[in-house]
């Protein structure tokens, strides 16, 4: 019942796309928080079209873990100059598109206390940043 008008987006062979990424909620990446987090990543070139709604794309081998033929849906028709693209080098991605975050140091420890319980915070350096 949604829309019955609406069309998959159609790429041609040799178009730009971005890739796009879950962002979890309420994690600040590289410094930024819910709002600023990464969306998409790319350019990428789109390789072969298979099937009606999935392409094949050029991945680097920071996204080797990532199978290359994708959905339409986990792509987005890039119009934008290369200076614009995104590095890939601080970023890490597991197979489902999640950024892999990992902790790297301890920054700062408090407990607070509530009646008779005492509530551990911790403040944590992240590996995205």
């Amino acid at each position: 019942y949604a829309d019955l008008k609406r069309k998959p987006m159609e790429l041609q062979v040799g178009d730009k796309v971005m890739l796009k990424v879950s962002p979890w909620k309420r994690v600040a990446r590289f410094g930024k928080r819910e709002k600023l987090n990464l969306r998409y990543v790319g350019p990428f070139k789109v390789l072969e079209r298979i099937g009606d709604v999935a392409y094949k794309i050029n991945l680097p081998e920071e996204l080797s873990r990532v199978h290359n033929t994708l959905h339409v849906s986990n792509l987005k028709k890039c119009h934008a100059d290369e200076p614009l693209a995104v590095p890939l080098d601080g970023l890490h991605l597991d197979d489902k598109f999640h950024f892999v975050e990992k902790p790297a140091e301890i920054v700062d420890r408090e407990v607070k206390r509530l009646k008779r319980s005492r509530i551990p915070l911790v403040k944590v350096q992240w590996n995205s940043k």
